[in-house]
C-alpha cells in the first residue's frame, strides 16, 4: 500500500520530497512477503465467499463484480508502468495463473452450478468454464480427481484469466522506481510516535534500531501504511477518526510443498468451500505459487491465534490497542462472532492429521512427506463501531483519514494489495480534493476506468482486459 501510494504521488507530483520509513531490514517482510499470502489476484474469479447464495436460492454477485473491477484498476495502473519503463518484466512479479472453483456434495454443486449462470455472461468474468465431468476437471487440475470417490458429485468452474501475484517483488519495484526518482527509503527504523506540531504539520519520532539513536522528521502530509501497526500509530497521533476502531489479530499457516513432479501436476489457483458456520478467511484452496521464477503449491490457510498485530510484533500489540473508546466495540464484536471463536479454537487444537486431511479432500493422493508448514503473515480484522450492535468485526479493508487530509492510514486485510491502486486512488481523492481536477487527466492516463464501471461497458471492459494482458504478457 505504502509503495503503491509512494508510486501514485509521484507520479502525480514528480518534485514532491517522499520518504518512507521501514521498521524491518528490508522492505515486504511482512503481509506482502510471498511466501506470508497466497498471492491471488483476488478478481472474485474463484473465491466463493465474494458470492453468497441469497435467502430464495439465487446468487449475489454485486461483491463480486465490485472486486474484479478494483482489481482490474490495479491491473491498468502497473500495465502503464510496464508501458513506461518503471517496472521490469512483467513475469518477474505477475503471472498467468488460471483460476477455479472446485466444489463436492449435492448442494456444493448446485450452488456452483447457479453462480456460473449467474456469472458467465457478465463482461469481466468472460471465458468462464463449468463442468461436473470428472475427466474434464482432471484436465483443468491433473491432482483433483486421482483417488476420489466416483460417485461423489462434483463441479468445477476454470478461467484462465486469472493470476498469481508476487507482491513481495512487486513493492520492491515500486520502491525501487520511487528512490529512482528522489524518494528516500530509509530501513531500520522504528516509528515511536505520530504528533501534530503547532504549523498543523506532523512531527514523527523515531529512532534507529541499531544504535538506538533518536530522530524526528516533520511532514506535511503522513500515510501509515503500517500493516496492522497501523492501528496503534493512528492511536499515537491523536485524530478523532480513530477512536472506536480495534484490531483482531490472526494468525495463519499453509502447507507448502516444493517438490517439482507435484508442482508440474497443478498449474491453478482451486478454491473450495468454507464449511458451514466459518468465517471467510476459512476458504480453503490449493495454489500455484510463481516466487522468483519458481513454482510451488500452497494449500491452507489453517488458522491460528497470536496477540501480535505484525509476524515480527510485539505481544503486547492485543493489549496495548484497547482503549476506553474501542472497548465496548471490541467485547460487542467478539460477542456477535462466537463461531469465529469456535473455528479458531478448534484450528488452535487440531492434530497434523486433521489439517493433513482437509489437503486431502482437495488432493486425495497428498502425501505427507511432500508437504512443510509455513507460518503466513498476521492478519488484523477490522473492528468498529456500530450504531445497532455496538461494534462488529468486518472482513476488508478501511482508510482512516483526518478531517483535513493530513494523515491517513489503512486497516484491514483481504483483499488488501490486490486492491491497492484504488483503495490509494481514493485515498488521494480523500486526502488531496483540492488537487484531483488538475490531477484527473494524468490519472485517466495511467488508469483509463478509474471512476467509471467497466461492468456497465461490455466492449470497454473486453478492450481493457486484453490491453493490460497483452502489456503484462498474461497471454500466450
Amino acid at each position: 500500500m505504502s509503495a503503491t501510494l509512494g508510486t501514485l504521488l509521484k507520479q502525480l507530483e514528480p518534485e514532491w520530497d517522499i520518504r518512507i520509513y521501514e521498521r524491518l531490514s528490508d522492505l515486504a517482510m511482512e503481509s506482502s512477503n510471498p511466501w506470508n499470502n497466497a498471492g491471488t489476484g483476488h478478481a472474485a474469479l474463484c473465491e466463493l465467499n465474494y458470492t453468497p447464495e441469497k435467502p430464495d436460492g439465487s446468487i449475489d454477485i454485486t461483491s463480486a463484480v465490485k472486486v474484479n473491477e478494483q482489481f482490474q484498476v490495479s491491473r491498468q495502473f502497473w500495465a502503464h508502468l510496464v508501458d513506461q519503463g518503471h517496472l521490469p518484466e512483467p513475469s518477474s512479479f505477475i503471472n498467468a495463473t488460471p483460476h477455479m472453483s472446485f466444489v463436492w456434495g449435492e448442494s456444493n454443486v448446485e450452488y456452483l452450478r447457479k453462480r456460473y449462470e449467474a456469472l458467465k455472461d457478465h463482461p469481466l468474468f468472460a471465458g468462464m468454464e463449468y463442468s461436473e465431468d470428472a475427466a474434464q476437471i482432471r484436465r483443468w487440475a491433473p491432482l483433483l480427481i486421482p483417488g476420489r470417490a466416483k460417485a461423489q458429485p462434483i463441479a468445477a468452474t476454470y478461467i484462465a484469466s486469472g493470476t498469481d501475484v508476487d507482491f513481495g517483488a512487486l513493492t520492491k519495484y515500486l520502491a525501487r522506481y520511487l528512490v529512482a526518482n528522489g524518494a528516500k527509503v530509509e530501513l531500520e527504523h522504528r516509528v515511536t510516535n505520530i504528533s501534530r506540531t503547532k504549523r498543523g504539520t506532523w512531527r514523527i519520532a523515531m529512532r534507529q534500531e541499531i544504535g538506538l539513536t533518536p530522530i524526528e522528521v516533520e511532514a506535511r502530509f503522513v500515510f501509515v501504511g503500517a500493516g496492522g501497526h497501523a492501528l496503534k500509530l493512528l492511536q499515537k497521533s491523536g485524530i478523532p477518526e480513530i477512536k472506536g476502531f480495534g484490531g483482531f489479530p490472526v494468525s495463519g499457516e499453509f502447507l507448502r510443498t516444493d517438490d517439482p513432479e507435484v508442482v508440474a501436476k497443478h498449474r491453478a489457483k482451486v478454491y473450495g468451500k468454507a464449511a458451514v458456520g466459518s468465517p471467510p478467511m476459512s476458504v480453503p484452496h490449493l495454489d500455484t505459487r510463481v516466487v522468483d521464477g519458481k513454482a510451488s503449491l500452497m494449500f491452507g490457510p489453517y488458522a491460528g491465534f497470536s496477540p501480535k498485530f505484525l509476524k515480527h510484533g510485539s505481544w503486547w500489540d492485543l493489549p496495548g490497542s484497547v482503549r476506553p473508546h474501542n472497548l465496548v466495540p471490541m467485547v460487542r464484536a467478539g460477542l456477535s462472532n462466537l463461531s469465529l471463536v469456535r473455528y479458531l479454537v478448534g484450528q488452535l487444537v487440531a492434530r497434523r492429521s486433521t489439517k493433513f486431511a482437509a489437503l486431502e479432500e482437495f488432493f486425495p493422493g497428498a502425501d505427507p512427506k511432500d508437504w512443510y508448514k509455513i507460518t503466513a503473515g498476521q492478519r488484523v480484522q477490522v473492528i468498529k463501531k456500530d450504531p445497532e450492535k455496538g461494534g462488529v468485526l468486518q472482513f476488508g479493508t478501511e482508510v482512516v483519514a483526518s478531517a483535513d487530509g493530513t494523515i491517513a492510514g489503512l486497516l484491514g486485510a483481504s483483499p488488501g494489495a490486490s486492491t491497492a491502486v484504488p483503495i490509494m486512488l481514493g485515498l488521494v481523492e480523500k486526502c488531496f480534493p483540492d488537487r484531483i481536477e488538475a490531477w484527473a487527466p494524468k490519472i485517466a492516463a495511467m488508469v483509463p476506468s478509474f471512476g467509471t464501471q467497466l461492468a456497465a461497458k461490455p466492449a470497454v471492459a473486453k478492450r481493457t482486459l486484453a490491453a493490460t494482458a497483452k502489456k503484462l504478457k498474461l497471454t500466450a
